[in-house]
């Protein structure tokens, strides 16, 4: 069996860096915008919307995993009891904070430790998820860009990326050159050349024009769930927007932080969820931080969470995972 894909505590270490980042950062925000506002804004905030857009989180959450039992038919993975597939899979999201969120691969490296299922078999899911919540959001920006002249440029912008995304990735050439070089290199990642090679294969499996329509329209109904989160919490805050704006400011918003290499979309996505509520919207300042804040606490810091609490479940029903060395070895 094939090496872990990264060291585990690295990981977690680069986790606790970008949280820290993330706190100052919403910190930032809260003195820029003014925090006697803030809270005034809060004193009269309806928090059942709150509790609503946890809710619909969670349901993206669900759809995500039904995603992730699709794809795990396609390549043939051996089955998984229900309870630990979950567990699996929710532990992923400890890692959400990561650029791309391709930390979520974590789980691949669960899978490897707890049921001996090689990760460079289910590693490419992860990439293969990311392109399906591209499709969907850039299909959401086309939908929300209706509200207003201008938008159509975003949804365009993000269709050419997938389709040229879509070629690279069904194009072998390059990377068959870049697996001879590495081959023939001195460099210790000769040795994965195979594993990298089942990964591509894995990858374009699960990429595949006709396989890429269920998972593409779970995504659409996720992502569009926690949109809705954003105009539920400016109801509860009193300044409410329209549907098809709320569905344009998040998927542009996600899409930037996706696009950008910083841990999470930290900074990018917070930025640009309030600048458009507030230069679009028409929302107050206070009020476009405070529905940003929990936005964030609902979509992101609350999956945050579930992942820790599925890692602490799997570490008590398989003692080995996460143990002080820090790679999981080759079995």
């Amino acid at each position: 069996m094939g090496a872990a894909l990264w060291p585990v505590t690295d990981s977690l270490r680069k986790f606790l860096l970008a949280l820290l980042m993330a706190v100052g950062l919403y910190g930032a925000f809260v003195i820029f915008s003014g925090f006697e506002s803030l809270k005034n804004a809060l004193q009269n905030f309806s928090w059942w919307t709150l509790f609503a857009t946890l809710g619909l989180a969670t349901a993206n959450y669900g759809l995500r995993f039904l995603k992730w039992l699709y794809y795990l038919r396609i390549l043939k993975i051996q089955p998984i009891p229900l309870r630990d597939n979950i567990l699996a899979f929710l532990s992923g999201f400890a890692l959400t904070v990561t650029p791309g969120k391709l930390g979520e691969m974590f789980k691949s490296a669960v899978l490897q430790s707890t049921y001996q299922i090689p990760a460079e078999r289910t590693a490419p899911i992860v990439l293969a998820e990311r392109l399906t919540d591209v499709i969907s959001i850039v299909f959401m920006v086309l939908v929300g860009s209706t509200a207003f002249s201008g938008g159509l440029l975003w949804a365009i912008a993000g269709a050419v990326a997938v389709v040229a995304g879509l070629l690279l990735l069904h194009w072998n050439a390059p990377s068959d050159l870049l697996f001879q070089r590495l081959e023939k290199s001195q460099f210790k990642i000769s040795n994965l050349v195979p594993q990298l090679k089942v990964a591509r294969d894995s990858l374009q499996t699960t990429t595949q024009i006709d396989k890429l329509w269920y998972p593409s329209l779970l995504s659409t109904l996720g992502w569009t769930a926690e949109a809705s989160g954003l105009w539920l919490l400016l109801q509860g805050f009193g300044q409410p927007i329209s549907e098809k704006l709320a569905l344009f400011f998040y998927s542009t918003s996600m899409l930037a932080g996706a696009l950008i290499p910083v841990p999470g979309g930290l900074g990018v996505t917070e930025a640009m969820i309030q600048g458009q509520l507030v230069e679009l919207g028409g929302v107050t300042s206070a009020t476009a931080t405070g529905a940003m804040l929990l936005l964030r606490l609902a979509t992101l810091w609350w999956a945050v969470a579930l992942g820790f609490i599925s890692l602490a479940l799997l570490k008590r029903r398989f003692p080995q995972l996460l143990r002080a060395s820090e790679n999981i070895e080759e079995a």
